[in-house]
């Protein structure tokens, strides 16, 4: 298993690991477009094929998780965990000082990856995600304090 920076030019590869993970998968070309717009950037853990990736941005001193799909089969082996570690250190690297993230509150696995990696929740988007036949679910609002020199107001 290797972690490395995943390149526009794979976003297709990244798109069917996406569909893999998520009902509604996100298309190769908006990927590609998140990967290229200022302070976009992916990730991906691979070893004949990739087998996690995490989508973020960082600008104006902030960042967003944009994404993180790990495949069905890869589940639990910390994979997640690595990405979301190494998206904060170049976060953190390109100037910001906390990233943010949002996840269906119903998504129990991810939400507890996301407290043991340090964030919290601070606020909620009703209705934030289509779930289809009329169906929605609530996001929950979750950030990490980047600057370990503060401490983090959300713990």
């Amino acid at each position: 298993m290797r972690l490395r920076a995943a390149a526009p030019d794979e976003a297709e590869l990244l798109a069917a690991l996406h569909a893999t993970a998520f009902e509604a998968g996100w298309p190769a070309g908006l990927i590609a477009d998140l990967m290229t717009a200022p302070g976009g950037a992916a990730l991906v853990i691979e070893d004949d094929a990739p087998q996690a990736m995490i989508l973020f941005r960082a600008a104006g001193g902030e960042g967003e998780i944009l994404t993180l799909a790990v495949d069905p089969r890869r589940r639990r082996a910390g994979l997640g965990g690595m990405l979301v570690e190494a998206a904060c250190g170049l976060a953190r690297e390109a100037g910001a000082q906390a990233l943010f993230l949002e996840v269906a509150h119903d998504n129990a696995a991810a939400i507890g990856l996301y407290r043991q990696a340090g964030f919290a929740e601070v606020g909620r988007r009703p209705g934030y995600y289509d779930r289809g036949g009329g169906e929605r679910a609530d996001a929950l609002v979750m950030r990490r304090d980047l600057n370990s020199a503060l401490p983090n107001p959300y713990p």
